[in-house]
């Protein structure tokens, strides 16, 4: 597929904005476009939920014509959403719903490198961080995917050499610990991965005398838990930030940088530390090579660049750069998919759409991730990070306030696990769509003799009933044919008709991963785009983080003169009283006298251990 367009054909920025198709701008700004709920499609949907509101998914199940239209299945990846509230007739006002917003215009401008970013003026190419090198993809009218395989081709060459012993640290030891330092898109992605492969026997070969660690947290706590055990000597940390400003990371890599220079002296910095960043003068001042920087671009958003070097450098050194190209593989073949693909047939739309409608029409608040693996415990925090931070904007990509309301709240958890923890309230309490995620094979095989099937038969057994209870339901009629009190019938009455979706994978592999992931990137960006968002930008990350230098200049002045917060340093009188609290436990130490404290220094405790005791 080329994803290159004339420039003189592409449609502006402006036009990228439009929300709805063929609709006149409403009087709210100049240029302004009219929201999606103003379309006669949109109001075609909400009197269609009042003949939804009338069926039952007890019933809907047992028509075997819907159950067989209603999956989607594309290269060994089966979605089965027969236990979503919708009929096929639902699901063709949807995908007119998409064509009114001009879903598939947008889609085509993302491909094609357009600003459709336009509050940070900014293209949205996560997909070329894994397109093939025979690909086009033009940013500003120049083709980013030899760029994006110069930097692929960096990361293999220095992965090869660090796992080959080649390149060693600074006393002559190979490097078999990494520790990649970042935060949020640069620590979330890349340890979803790392969780997904670390027990898959293909991945878990190549990765063999190897470990990996994150370090997230501005936490001095995160801090001691990733360095515990490791020897400096055989360490090799990763610090990603673009910028290399980020403030969390920053200081997390300064405290590791000091961790290196206490056991092996300054020099070996430059052994130790590499980067993922393009500002290659705060990399040199920081001490590591610019020649071990690894550059990643601006039309990357944090959320989306597991794929860039942010994900692919640590995962490869830790295990292997062939097996981490599958995951590039998998990962573009659902992006091109995505592309092509007619909606009624393209996986990503059609999930995207089913959560618009239990958004938007059915007033379903949240959404459950629950893959029946443990290899997937982080899908669930990732996608969290991706879906929430991408859709959750009360404004249109104009501007306007919205009529309507866009996004989930998502969590999640892997089975069995979550069945003792929430589904109690999936079950009986608020209505939350979920997403069973199965595994056919396993990755990890065990049957004990005379059990009546396997570990993971048991699990998947799960797998399949869960859906089911939540779709079906037991009545009241049911409960007294099995002759329960009929003080407990209330208690154990289940109504049924909670909608949910069922993925199954052949297997979960690199390649599959990057399939779930790209299947789920695009999932958000459809929502977004029919929703009229900018689902690639951030701007309520920025408050807090503003807020924040205002206390730090605070607080350090307090801590180096050793007084406490009054009315005249600005903060509202409960957050001076909470400051106060902190402070009158600090006091032990005073900023006015440099010097490098780690945790035993700062924990006023004779059983204070060192981070390396830590379990």
């Amino acid at each position: 597929m080329s994803a290159t367009r004339d420039s003189s054909s592409q449609p502006s920025v402006r036009r990228v904005a439009t929300v709805a198709r063929g609709v006149p701008d409403v009087k709210t700004g100049e240029g302004a476009a009219a929201l999606i709920s103003t379309t006669d499609e949109w109001k075609d949907l909400q009197k269609h939920k009042e003949d939804i509101d009338k069926t039952h998914l007890r019933d809907l199940i047992n028509d075997p014509a819907r159950c067989e239209a209603l999956t989607v299945e594309y290269n060994g990846v089966y979605c089965d959403y027969a236990r979503q509230r919708v009929t096929p007739e639902t699901m063709k006002k949807l995908y007119a719903l998409a064509d009114a917003a001009d879903l598939k215009g947008k889609i085509g401008a993302m491909f094609s490198g357009e600003h459709i970013n336009s509050t940070e003026d900014r293209a949205v190419l996560h997909v070329a961080t894994r397109a093939p090198k025979d690909k086009v993809i033009n940013v500003d009218g120049k083709n980013v995917v030899p760029d994006v395989h110069e930097v692929l081709d960096k990361i293999k060459d220095f992965s090869d050499k660090v796992r080959d012993g080649e390149w060693v640290g600074a006393t002559g030891k190979p490097l078999t610990s990494v520790v990649a330092v970042g935060i949020g898109g640069s620590f979330l992605g890349p340890l979803f991965v790392h969780t997904a492969l670390r027990t898959c026997p293909d991945a878990a070969a190549g990765s063999r005398g190897r470990q990996l660690r994150f370090l997230a947290n501005v936490d001095p706590v995160d801090v001691a838990r990733s360095l515990n055990g490791l020897d400096p000597e055989t360490t090799l940390v990763v610090v990603v930030s673009k910028t290399f400003t980020t403030a969390e990371t920053m200081l997390n890599a300064r405290t590791v940088r000091q961790w290196i220079i206490a056991s092996l002296g300054k020099d070996a910095v430059a052994k130790h530390m590499v980067a993922v960043s393009t500002n290659l003068k705060l990399v040199s001042e920081f001490g590591i090579d610019p020649d071990n920087a690894f550059a990643f671009w601006d039309w990357v958003g944090g959320r989306y660049s597991v794929c860039s070097a942010v994900g692919m450098l640590p995962l490869s050194l830790q295990y292997g750069f062939d097996t981490m190209n599958k995951f590039l593989e998998g990962a573009w073949n659902v992006d091109e998919h995505f592309a092509t693909a007619p909606f009624e047939k393209n996986l990503p739309v059609t999930l995207g759409m089913l959560s618009l409608w239990n958004v938007s029409f059915l007033n379903c608040p949240a959404r459950a991730i629950l893959p029946y693996t443990q290899a997937l415990a982080k899908l669930a925090p990732h996608i969290q990070q991706v879906a929430m931070e991408s859709n959750g904007k009360g404004v249109s990509i104009d501007g306007q306030p919205l009529d309507y309301e866009t996004g989930e709240i998502d969590f999640g958890e892997p089975g069995t696990n979550g069945q003792h923890s929430f589904y109690q309230l999936i079950h009986q309490g608020r209505t939350i769509p979920c997403d069973f995620i199965g595994i056919i094979k396993s990755q990890q095989s065990v049957y004990l003799k005379g059990e009546i099937v396997s570990n993971h038969d048991e699990l998947m057994c799960n797998f399949f009933a869960q859906a089911d209870a939540l779709a079906v339901g037991k009545t009241d009629v049911q409960l007294r044919s099995e002759n329960v009190p009929d003080s407990l019938i209330p208690h154990k009455t289940f109504t049924g008709n909670r909608p949910s979706l069922s993925i199954m994978l052949p297997a979960l592999n690199a390649y599959t991963t990057g399939q779930l992931l790209a299947i789920y990137e695009h999932r958000v960006a459809v929502q977004g785009f029919i929703w009229g968002l900018n689902s690639f930008d951030q701007w309520g990350v920025e408050l807090g983080k503003v807020l924040a230098s205002k206390v730090r200049s605070s607080m350090n002045e307090k801590r180096t003169k050793g007084e406490m917060m009054s009315d005249s340093d600005g903060f509202n009188p409960s957050t001076t009283a909470m400051l106060n609290r902190y402070l009158e436990g600090k006091a032990q130490l005073k900023y006015d006298q440099p010097e490098d404290v780690f945790p035993c220094d700062l924990i006023d405790s004779d059983e204070c251990r060192p981070p390396t005791s830590y379990v």
